[in-house]
């Protein structure tokens, strides 16, 4: 016997909402102005219905090729890769940073004088589930971007200096990376943030399926 429609869980029934709206609109049966107006309405929902009103009107439903296509989306990307399990990133009176596809080791330590470090996980390779970046700074800044999948934690000892998380936790419910901030700052700043958020991350998959199918109606 399955669960009432209105007992299950709001945020499996939004992403679901989601999921036919990306594949509805892949398909050509949304305008971009209709697609983007409802999944903005999709991710403000606080009802059931609401999300129910918003793909009532569609027939199209993902199936096992736009779940395959989603996964390899949105997962955070694991491999093997050749990092060393500790690195040192070190920034004195200058700037430093690892932005783009990059091996992830199991600990960072950042050493920051009056100086400037980012580190982008945004397209990283992870190859452990728990990693630990270790922060020594004065003077400096350090940002780190993050993609919305990821776990974040964070416990800096600051000396008239700040550490503000404005990554959302989504990952709670499943397997994903967790990365450990820890270590103390003087005079400095960490700050941790998304690059790219959500809606805009299904944006890009909306249409790159779209152009997906498109290429296979031509041919």
């Amino acid at each position: 016997m399955s669960v009432k429609f209105e007992d299950r869980p709001l945020n499996k029934v939004r992403e679901e909402t989601i999921d036919q709206l990306v594949m509805n609109y892949g398909h050509g049966e949304l305008s971009s102005e209709a697609f983007e107006r409802r999944l903005d309405a999709a991710m403000d929902a606080t009802e059931h219905s609401q999300l129910a009103a918003l793909v009532e009107d569609l027939e199209l439903k993902p199936d096992t090729s736009y779940d395959s296509m989603k996964e390899q989306k949105f997962s955070p990307h694991y491999g093997e890769g050749r990092a060393q399990p500790t690195e040192n990133v070190v920034s004195i009176l200058s700037s430093n940073e690892r932005t783009g596809v990059w091996t992830v080791p199991r600990e960072i330590t950042v050493y920051d004088f009056l100086g400037s470090v980012e580190l982008d996980f945004t397209d990283a390779v992870f190859q452990h589930p728990d990693v630990t970046i270790k922060v020594v700074g004065m003077l400096s800044s350090l940002e780190i971007y993050v993609p919305e999948e990821i776990m974040i934690s964070t416990n800096v000892f600051n000396i008239l200096g700040s550490t503000e998380n404005k990554a959302p936790s989504m990952g709670k419910l499943k397997q994903v990376p967790h990365i450990r901030i820890e270590g103390f700052h003087v005079l400095g700043s960490v700050e941790v943030k998304v690059k790219r958020t959500i809606k805009e991350k299904f944006v890009a998959f909306a249409n790159s399926l779209k152009e997906t199918f498109n290429s296979k109606n031509f041919y």
